[in-house]
């Protein structure tokens, strides 16, 4: 029998790096918002069941009604409020999956997402239990105090750097995030910045990585919004 796997996208981020006043999720590229963008691979890929879409409480029904709806994205089966910090929001989609065999936990804000991305993350998580997207670094990276001072210096072909999607065995992800928000998880939660922390903070299984794509970039300022728009262009010149 076919697993099930559903989506579950990030949209409830404020972007305040990005210096406009409409989040960065609804701002447009080339006459559609970022969100959709991201929204169109899981919709069009035979891989996605389903996506919970979790926004920021005031933007619920604008994303089910103005995102959702309006673009057709039929596979949403959800929109649900996320909380203050981003792996309070996970939770929340984590929460509204329904017989769920696996979960993908992806930006919103990453448009470039692909299909190919998704079976490898799919092909990695069958295999090891979780597949983490992300690419080698191409810069040398140094560990440091707070004062500055260097620590070490990893070897560069051990450090990569992290995108989404993180795909998982639903169950082991949401043991894990169980877990973080139990009384046994309490003091745990500080410093959690993506979904393999709280894997490898919460239990005993290791997180495995798969490649990545360089172009899978995460708009956050008005620099990454600029690169966006030509990889777009050129995306759409050479379909």
């Amino acid at each position: 029998m076919k697993a099930r796997c559903t989506a579950v996208i990030m949209a409830a981020g404020t972007g305040t790096r990005m210096g406009t006043a409409v989040s960065k999720q609804y701002l447009e590229l080339e006459g559609k918002p970022i969100l959709v963008h991201t929204l169109e691979t899981f919709q069009k890929s035979d891989l996605i069941a389903d996506i919970v879409l979790v926004a920021g409480e005031d933007k619920v029904a604008y994303c089910r009604q103005e995102i959702a709806e309006k673009y057709g994205i039929t596979k949403v089966s959800a929109v649900v409020p996320g909380g203050k910090e981003r792996f309070q929001s996970v939770y929340c989609g984590l929460q509204a999956c329904w017989g769920t065999d696996y979960v993908f936990i992806q930006d919103g804000v990453r448009p470039f997402v692909t299909e190919e991305i998704l079976q490898r993350g799919y092909a990695c998580a069958r295999e090891h239990g979780s597949g983490i997207c992300a690419v080698p670094s191409k810069d040398t990276v140094k560990i440091a105090d707070e004062s500055g001072k260097v620590l070490s210096t990893p070897l560069r072909k051990n450090v990569w750097s992290v995108q989404t999607p993180q795909v998982f065995r639903y169950s082991l992800i949401r043991s894990a995030y169980d877990k973080l928000f139990s009384a046994e998880g309490a003091g745990k939660q500080a410093g959690i910045t993506d979904d393999a922390m709280v894997l490898e903070t919460m239990t005993e299984t290791p997180a495995f990585l798969f490649m990545g794509d360089y172009r899978n970039i995460k708009i956050t300022t008005p620099e990454d919004l600029n690169v966006a728009e030509e990889f777009l262009r050129e995306n759409m010149q050479n379909q």
